[in-house]
């Protein structure tokens, strides 16, 4: 890892980084986020740049476990514009946590750069010909469920063989439609149908997916997983999961998403120093 430089391939430019991952800082433009501090805007997001994040991810519909379908017109309302803000002041790239073509399509002519999908681009498959038209890069995700359900849906024989193989597949899917290997981050979704045991599998084990030619985004911020098994409540949970954030970008991942821009980029800071030691 030592000496690496990341970089993503956007529609119009290529972002790059010298240091180990991607620092993705969240902004939840909905009034059902499981952490409310990650609820905002414009303001937050604002917040998050100066704190040295690398890429902002706007959501209008949370899919926590538990929350409820919105429709593409009142989803398009609460992120277009705060997506509109964001490019005005900073040329950051911005991901958008939709699962939507309508919401993309909105969000892209406002300055979008990315689609952050839940499920994969399996909900609106319409999703696949605008990406790979537009040249933009997608992150598919692995889900067991709707989220209404989704801790219901827990049963695996093999955790890790299921998630790798479905995310190989939806990624072949993008591949054979027109969406380059260099435009595809995976997400193995820790929290979405899976229990304690079997997300931990997943943190584990998430180097293996890093030896695919895929990049690796971690989505840990403040899980239920980490109130399980410290006994914190969500406010609480931030030193559990600078420990899975730390532990998973030394296995190789090469993006994390935060609620807490400022504590996962001292954190990248210091990993990046020590690998670079004696070099």
């Amino acid at each position: 890892m030592t000496g690496k430089t990341l970089s993503l391939s956007l529609a119009n430019r290529t972002i790059t980084t010298q240091n180990p991952t991607f620092v993705m800082s969240i902004v939840n433009a909905d009034h059902d986020s499981f952490f409310a501090k990650s609820r905002g805007g414009f303001g937050l997001a604002k917040k998050h740049i100066e704190q040295g994040a690398d890429i902002i991810d706007v959501g209008g519909e949370s899919t926590r476990p538990g929350s409820r379908y919105i429709d593409a017109k009142e989803e398009i309302k609460r992120v277009v514009p705060v997506i509109k803000k964001i490019r005005r002041f900073s040329d950051i790239p911005i991901s958008v946590d939709t699962r939507k073509y309508d919401v993309m399509s909105a969000a892209f002519d406002a300055g979008a750069d990315i689609l952050n999908d839940v499920s994969a681009m399996e909900d609106d498959p319409r999703l696949i010909k605008f990406c790979a038209d537009k040249k933009i890069p997608v992150i598919l995700m692995h889900k067991k469920g709707i989220p209404a359900i989704i801790q219901n849906e827990t049963n695996y024989d093999d955790v890790f063989k299921e998630v790798s193989g479905y995310l190989e597949e939806r990624a072949e899917i993008a591949l054979q439609n027109g969406i380059s290997s260099d435009k595809i981050i995976v997400d193995p979704g820790v929290g979405f149908g899976k229990n304690v045991e079997q997300n931990a599998v997943l943190i584990k084990r998430a180097g293996e997916l890093c030896h695919k030619k895929f990049m690796v985004l971690m989505a840990l911020s403040r899980k239920s997983f980490f109130g399980a098994v410290c006994g914190r409540k969500v406010g609480d949970r931030l030193w559990g999961t600078i420990a899975a954030d730390v532990y998973s970008i030394l296995n190789g991942v090469s993006m994390v998403r935060v609620h807490d821009t400022d504590a996962a980029v001292d954190s990248v800071k210091v990993i990046k120093e020590i690998l670079d030691a004696g070099s």
